[in-house]
């Protein structure tokens, strides 16, 4: 795949479990990997002349520590997260959300909304610009459209 001749980037950011997409619950999370899905993302972020940066960790602190590093980056366009399960008691995840300039899209591969109770609320859904959940992986492409469109 070709790369974009920049330093400007858009990073996405993924929790607890999402490298198991694919393979986990594929009746609700799909059958595409994380990596086909970011594949997708890859295309729009060259054919808009930046580079994709993916991270995944099953750490909270290691996504923290992510947050902080690229939203204080200046070439950095915006980041994708999506906080896993962390989106619904990370207050210490929301805290660095909410301190970076770069706006912030949260993704959720399923509709949080229709499943188990306790994942109806994201914490950090409050401290992000824009929230997208139950479009698939699609939901990825769509974030990274609005980050390099806006």
């Amino acid at each position: 795949m070709k790369f974009a001749l920049t330093t400007k980037y858009v990073a996405v950011i993924n929790g607890p479990n999402l490298n198991l997409i694919g393979k986990r619950e594929p009746e609700i999370y799909g059958h595409d990997t994380l990596d086909s899905i970011l594949d997708d993302v890859q295309k729009v972020c060259v054919a808009n002349g930046v580079n994709l940066i993916r991270f995944q960790s099953n750490h909270e602190g290691d996504l923290i520590d992510r947050v902080q590093e690229y939203g204080f980056d200046p070439d950095c366009c915006g980041i994708i997260i999506n906080p896993g399960a962390l989106a619904h008691y990370s207050y210490a995840l929301a805290d660095a959300l909410r301190a970076v300039p770069v706006r912030v899209i949260e993704v959720h591969i399923s509709n949080i909304h229709s499943r188990e109770s306790f994942r109806h609320t994201s914490v950090t859904a409050s401290a992000v610009s824009a929230m997208l959940c139950g479009f698939g992986g699609k939901g990825y492409r769509m974030a990274a459209e609005n980050l390099l469109n806006k």
